[in-house]
């Protein structure tokens, strides 16, 4: 019965809580939404194994490592108090329970370095001219990446397996598209974009948040000054300062020195904010990160200094392609990629128009006059006559499929005057999905009128809605917004089971009692409980516990070797033998 006064004194701190505390404290702990706890007294024995302490003792920074093992008998210093009793590790006092101090001893002796003081971390070293030129340049161009996944978001989202780990196939269309260097740079990117809340995954599906939406017309700088301060308020609670900043990477590494997954995720963490510009490789610290470290906002102005400016023409070549000289503004790049492929991303960027991307942005809304609209307006040379002409072409093919629903016979019908295209369509094997038959009018599918419309046009098909006037109707494929899930509790899951355990009790002698006296059935174990006799006088008897059942203790009396049977509310009192 060896922890018995931890255990009371743990399941009296639980059943005082709330539920929300109750719920917080759990899911700090890692406790499963699917632990089977009746009690206080339940919990308070499983935060109390071995291997559970050890858990939360792994998690712990250094600090509170060394606050742990200097407390001795004495209540813990204050400052680290209110986390250490969030995670239960604490009596009510303050003192540290007596099964997380032996766990702190085994710890101590097998890691005896994570238990020393390290001393005050020294600022980063300034980067120089050159460095700070390769910083901004990476921030810039980790902006324009994280921008086209978002855009890629609102209409064809990333998809991730099961595990949550991005698609094979997606990974690979993302990396032949250039949209990023390699499997790295995207799983940084969807992680930058989830902290800042730009991108929540949904369904197996990367999707724009509403956050994000707003995020993505905004300035290169805009956009970068919202993902350096969210990158910085990501970092764990163990890397951020009392006044709101952070430490400098070169300390991250041993801060929290027994858990063996620490070196990795710090890894991630600075390759994340090196690409972003935050600091250099070889953790050089740029102007502007300066009072970011310190709690502050970015230093926008030095940033501003060393990057490009915007820009908001381009130049129309007669060999259909567009050349930025400079950054784009955001707005008009995204517009301009809603009718021209991008070919090449930098700091002068080349785009390409082709039959196939304008007739994608036709079959989004676009029409011959507001493409000259938008391309006159944002031209230096132009509209060139070979571009003029393929305007003109693609426009006038435009609707040549149609496809429009039955609702008699729920079906979707694709028709066209050209009884060759239609023969095209029918056999192209990357339509199969939509499962096209031939009919007396063309085809006809069991899919939506959605779906088959989408599909032909990313097919490159020019292809058009009709709705149910007979008219042409424009389709948006823009997925509807999420919400970013910075507001969700993580604890809501672990609710119920807070709920369980309140209900449960836990801080009532008898309720205690009751437990001691079970466990020692269970165990067979001599115990020596203390009698209230009639007379109010108090007997004591040791025995082995035998069985406990309505509302009565059988056990073996050692002393006399007979059987007694005694009312358990008339024990009050139980100590090991």
């Amino acid at each position: 019965m060896s922890g018995s006064s931890d255990e009371r004194s743990l399941a009296t701190q639980l059943a005082a809580m709330d539920v929300p505390a109750l719920a917080a404290l759990l899911h700090r702990r890692g406790v499963a939404a699917s632990a089977n706890w009746h009690d206080a007294f339940d919990a308070a024995e499983a935060l109390l194994d071995a291997a559970s302490v050890d858990r939360a003792l792994i998690a712990l920074p250094r600090p509170l490592l060394i606050a742990l093992a200097t407390a001795g008998a004495g209540p813990v210093e204050p400052a680290g108090r209110a986390r250490l009793a969030g995670l239960a590790l604490l009596h009510a006092d303050g003192t540290v329970l007596r099964g997380v101090a032996g766990r702190v001893a085994a710890q101590r002796t097998e890691h005896p370095d994570a238990f020393l003081p390290l001393p005050a971390p020294e600022p980063p070293a300034r980067a120089d001219a050159a460095a700070e030129a390769a910083a901004a340049e990476r921030a810039v161009m980790a902006v324009a990446a994280l921008a086209d996944l978002l855009a890629l978001g609102a209409e064809q989202p990333v998809t991730t397996t099961a595990a949550g780990a991005v698609s094979a196939t997606d990974r690979r269309r993302l990396v032949e598209l250039h949209l990023v260097g390699d499997g790295d740079e995207l799983d940084d990117l969807l992680a930058t974009g989830r902290d800042a809340g730009l991108l929540q995954p949904v369904d197996r599906e990367w999707r724009l948040t509403e956050r994000g939406a707003a995020w993505l017309p905004g300035s290169t700088l805009e956009r970068w000054t919202s993902i350096a301060s969210s990158l910085r308020d990501a970092l764990p609670k163990s890397l951020r300062t009392a006044s709101g900043g952070m430490l400098p990477p070169e300390a991250w590494h041993a801060v929290v020195p027994l858990d063996p997954a620490w070196p990795s995720r710090t890894a991630a963490m600075r390759r994340r904010a090196v690409r972003w510009g935050l600091w250099t490789p070889d953790g050089a610290e740029p102007a502007w990160t300066v009072p970011l470290r310190a709690g502050d906002a970015p230093g926008t102005e030095t940033l501003a200094s060393v990057i490009p400016a915007e820009i908001d023409a381009i130049y129309l070549q007669a060999d259909l392609s567009a050349i930025a000289p400079g950054p784009l503004q955001p707005s008009l790049d995204l517009r301009l990629r809603t009718m021209a492929d991008r070919e090449s991303r930098a700091q002068a960027s080349t785009y390409r128009f082709s039959e196939e991307s304008l007739a994608a942005a036709v079959a989004a809304g676009e029409t011959a006059a507001t493409i000259r609209e938008f391309l006159s307006r944002l031209s230096l040379t132009g509209i060139p006559q070979p571009l003029d002409y393929l305007i003109d072409r693609t426009t006038a093919r435009h609707g040549l499929v149609r496809v429009r629903a039955d609702a008699a016979t729920a079906r979707t019908h694709v028709e066209s005057d050209d009884a060759h295209l239609l023969q095209t369509i029918s056999v192209d094997h990357a339509l199969r999905s939509i499962g096209l038959v031939p009919n007396e009018a063309g085809l006809v599918s069991r899919v939506s009128r959605e779906a088959v419309f989408w599909t032909l046009a990313d097919a490159r098909y020019p292809v058009v809605a009709i709705g149910d006037d007979g008219a042409p109707e424009s389709l948006r494929r823009r997925r509807p917004l999420v919400a970013a899930a910075a507001s969700a509790d993580p604890a809501t899951a672990l609710r119920p089971l807070a709920e369980r355990i309140r209900s449960g009790g836990g801080d009532s002698d008898t309720a205690w009692l009751e437990r001691e006296l079970d466990q020692a059935v269970r165990a067979r174990a001599t115990i020596t409980v203390a009698v209230r006799l009639p007379d109010s006088s108090t007997r004591e008897f040791t025995l082995e516990a035998t069985g406990m059942g309505g509302g009565r203790l059988r056990g073996r009396d050692r002393g006399a070797d007979i059987e007694r049977t005694l009312p358990v509310s008339s024990i009050v009192g139980v100590r090991p033998a």
